[in-house]
């Protein structure tokens, strides 16, 4: 496959603006939709060219990101009247932002095989602050080949890269670092309560936990602090592939439950587009 310089963008929110703007950087063309008026404008702002739909982000690119919440939308942005299908064509790369079920993953990649789409997992990690410093986390999964011709563009929002295997791989490795950022998030939130209901200030002990044995990425960045939009959604996709696998998971199902109590004490609310 030769080399990429054409990249469609498909959702130019918090997460695809910031990952179009370091593609600009590094001189790709960047082509991009969004329902959003006001992300639209500031697309163009950056100087992204904005078109109307994802069928038109593909006829302009040789590889478009996908960077919606939910599997609705992907359906929707892949298949829908004005979808990346109708404008496909043998060796057109496609590759999924967004966080999606396995399951689903390996299933979207049968379905657009048949228009010639190569389709590649690139689910990403570390959030939106990550995005604006261009230090993302890819994990990877589907063609090899395709995926190291996309490496370039990868790179330019991305500072850790990983290709795990087939299609499913990337969003099964989301999939489990997602179970586990809520475990800990879980965890750390009744860890301090303990501690602040026994007379120790939760953000001295905090400090400390830094450097010791309890130390978590959800800890040092806060992640309760993010509104973890998503956290619900991510539970509901690893027990739904528990069930299917025929596995019995019981922290996860407590986990679920924990950080939806946790959610509701905070007062924050589902994500918008939740089914």
């Amino acid at each position: 496959m030769s080399a990429i310089s054409k990249v469609g963008m498909v959702g130019l929110g918090k997460m695809g603006a910031p990952m179009a703007q370091h593609l600009l950087a590094k001189d790709f063309t960047v082509t991009g939709c969004d329902p959003s008026d006001g992300a639209r404008r500031h697309a163009r702002s950056l100087g992204v060219s904005v078109v109307d739909s994802p069928r038109d982000v593909a006829r302009q690119s040789e590889l478009v990101i996908i960077v919606v919440g939910f599997e609705h939308e992907v359906e929707a942005v892949v298949f829908g009247e004005d979808g990346i299908v109708q404008a496909a064509r043998p060796g057109l790369v496609v590759a999924i932002g967004s966080t999606v079920a396995p399951r689903y993953a390996r299933q979207l990649a049968e379905r657009v095989r048949a228009h010639g789409i190569v389709l590649l997992d690139i689910p990403l990690a570390r959030g939106e602050a990550a995005a604006v410093a261009g230090k993302l986390l890819v994990f990877g999964g589907g063609d090899e080949a395709a995926f190291e011709a996309c490496r370039r563009a990868l790179s330019a929002f991305a500072s850790d890269i990983f290709h795990l295997g087939a299609a499913g791989a990337g969003h099964v490795a989301k999939m489990v670092n997602n179970l586990i950022l809520w475990a800990c998030t879980s965890a750390n939130d009744e860890g301090l309560r303990l501690a602040e209901a026994l007379g120790v200030e939760p953000e001295r002990l905090r400090a400390a936990l830094h450097h010791a044995s309890a130390q978590n990425w959800s800890m040092d960045q806060r992640a309760e602090l993010s509104g973890m939009p998503w956290a619900e959604k991510d539970m509901s996709i690893v027990l739904h592939e528990a069930d299917l696998a025929r596995l019995s998971l019981p922290l996860s199902g407590t986990v679920k439950e924990t950080i939806k109590g946790l959610k509701i004490r905070l007062g924050l609310g589902l994500p918008h587009g939740a089914d």
